[in-house]
């Protein structure tokens, strides 16, 4: 499955709606979504089925620039809750032993 990007114009904001899974590989599209969307950009995650470590990473670091992250299930909200709190090092470490 992929995943499907829908923006949609509002009142002075954009909204940006994922259906499917997100992936890396989904990235640099939805970047330049969230770029393009101007200063009120909000991502409503209410049909986002599946989301890997580095789609969790990836909301994280929208969030901390700003932008909204709506509708989001209980268990991706948790998992990012979790991710926010690992010290950086650690996610390092992590990617040296999976390359090895």
């Amino acid at each position: 499955m992929t995943l499907k990007i829908r923006p949609v114009a509002g009142k002075g904001e954009i909204r940006i709606c994922l259906s499917g899974q997100l992936r890396s590989e989904h990235f640099d599209q939805l970047k330049s979504e969230v770029e393009g969307g101007g200063s009120t950009v909000t991502l409503d995650l209410e049909e986002l089925d599946l989301v890997d470590i580095d789609g969790v990473r990836f909301l994280n670091e929208c969030e901390s620039a700003g932008v909204s992250v709506l509708h989001c299930s209980l268990y991706i909200r948790e998992w990012m809750v979790r991710e926010r709190g690992r010290p950086k090092a650690r996610h390092n470490k992590i990617k040296k032993r999976e390359q090895k």
